[in-house]
């Protein structure tokens, strides 16, 4: 079976984390949105669901249409051993990834803290207050957190479910990625606190499959129309 993955073509946003598991998996997919047209192909697909999905990313493989990021990981996992077998491991890595999808949330929120539909310069004062406290705060919380997870003695293979990779491995490197390049000198100040995190990207970005896609064409770089963005007066 061959996926179709529909997401926004010039970004890698929420989709980026799908791509990750579908790269590792070794999977067979279509990116929608960067075929020709592509980004009217994705609109035209969203507003024909029968179960509708509220934004991209949605995959449809077979008869089935999944929506939601995590909800997708979710069914891919299961699928193509990027989580474990038993039903409780599941849940775990799921539950795994609605925070890391938590925390995605709130570094979109530092360049647009008042509202989506404004540009990010209408709101640049309220963003540089935003930033201080996500960056003075809230990633040393959530990167605690996952630290703390790797550090449980059950975790003895390095990774956050345990001795094998899945999908939350995947997403917790996008996340250093997108973190490093939003926040280069906050995250070079706060790096050496979680050696166990630094760790589990640098293996991620080793894994084969992973770093070909990362040396591909179909990796999209970074830039300041994503969910990560870099504003120098917001990296302080």
């Amino acid at each position: 079976m061959t996926y179709e993955l529909y997401y926004w073509p010039t970004i890698q946003g929420r989709g980026e984390f799908v791509r990750l598991a579908l790269e590792e998996a070794g999977a067979a997919y279509v990116d929608v949105g960067r075929q020709k047209n592509g980004a009217g192909k994705v609109a035209a697909a969203l507003a024909a669901q029968a179960t509708p999905s509220f934004a991209p990313p949605f995959l449809t493989a077979g008869a089935l249409t999944i929506g939601q990021t995590a909800n997708i990981l979710l069914y891919l996992g299961a699928r193509h051993g990027l989580a474990p077998r038993a039903e409780a491991g599941r849940l775990w890595v799921h539950q795994l990834q609605l925070t890391i999808a938590d925390l995605v949330n709130e570094a979109h929120d530092t360049h647009h803290p008042v509202g989506v539909s404004l540009y990010y310069e209408d709101q640049k004062k309220e963003a540089k207050r935003r930033a201080a406290d996500f960056v003075g705060n809230r990633i040393p919380k959530f990167l605690s957190y996952f630290e703390g997870v790797l550090q449980q003695p059950k975790r003895r293979g390095g990774f956050l479910a345990g001795s094998r990779l899945s999908y939350a491995d995947l997403s917790m490197f996008q996340v250093t990625e997108g973190l490093r390049y939003a926040f280069p000198k906050a995250m070079k100040r706060l790096e050496p606190d979680y050696p166990g995190l630094v760790a589990l990207h640098d293996h991620v970005a080793q894994r084969p499959n992973i770093a070909a896609y990362l040396a591909s064409k179909r990796r999209i770089a970074f830039n300041e129309d994503g969910i990560f963005r870099h504003y120098p007066e917001l990296d302080r």
